[in-house]
């Protein structure tokens, strides 16, 4: 009947859309595409994906309750698939900008087993940045 292709979107409600898009963009290198401010969204290009900021207190983000906060999370993390994955490099971005990346391990995603390593955005939200799967043996 149909099969998916891949991720679209992940929607993050966020409290402070500012900083978090500034994170997104200067961290992680995503581009602002649309901003709707009359609904509290904006949308940032990953890839061939988009991750979506509503504000909490906007149009959308109400419809969700509370922020989130210590007490839970608007999901466990999201994975971001990145081209290259140079460990060294990519701490020293990371390190750059204030963030202490956990250690590299391998981990199984959609193309399989790779390198990754897991950092969190300014709200609490944990982002995975996984490299290329690993050479078929």
């Amino acid at each position: 009947m149909f099969h998916i292709v891949g991720l679209d979107h992940v929607v993050l409600r966020v409290k402070d859309v500012e900083r978090m898009v500034r994170f997104y963009h200067d961290v992680l290198t995503c581009r602002v595409e649309r901003v709707r401010p009359e609904l509290g969204l904006t949308q940032l290009r990953a890839g061939r994906s988009l991750i979506d900021m509503v504000a909490v207190g906007g149009e959308l983000g109400r419809r969700g309750g509370a922020a989130p906060g210590t007490g839970g999370r608007n999901m466990d993390h999201l994975c971001l698939r990145i081209e290259p994955f140079e460990p060294d490099v990519l701490a020293g971005h990371l390190t750059a900008h204030g963030l202490t990346p956990e250690e590299v391990k391998t981990r199984y995603g959609a193309e399989g087993d790779g390198p990754s390593l897991y950092i969190t955005d300014p709200e609490g939200n944990v982002v995975e940045l996984k490299g290329p799967p690993a050479p078929v043996k």
